[in-house]
């Protein structure tokens, strides 16, 4: 398997005033750039391989946090009854991702190891 990282850097080679001088406008003011540019933008583009992440759903978020939580040593039933405020976690910081689900039980489960 081969996996390339880019950057969100649109334009990865230097850009120089001088290259824009070939822009020409139309009368209904659509640019054109020259082809200096559009092989410069074209680097960008052609790796052809976009890679996304989605927020889970709540089923998904509160699998991975009772997964996180397990992982931490807190009982099946404490897990059980932590459901209510992972939420509350997730809705506070607008995300339920793999990061906010782990801060959660480490949150929790910290607070609940201080606490026994």
């Amino acid at each position: 398997m081969l996996i390339y990282a880019t950057s969100n850097r649109r334009h990865l080679l230097p850009e120089y005033m001088s290259e824009n001088l070939s822009y020409t406008h139309t009368e209904d003011g659509e640019v054109h750039p020259g082809e200096v540019i559009e092989e410069k933008i074209s680097l960008s583009e052609r790796f052809g391989l976009w890679v996304s992440f989605y927020p889970f759903t709540q089923d998904e978020y509160l699998t991975i946090a009772a997964q996180w939580l397990s992982s931490f040593g807190i009982p099946q039933p404490d897990i059980d009854a932590a459901r209510p405020e992972a939420l509350v976690w997730a809705l506070e910081r607008g995300s339920r991702s793999g990061r906010v689900a782990y801060q959660f039980a480490r949150d929790y489960a910290g607070r609940h190891a201080s606490a026994a």
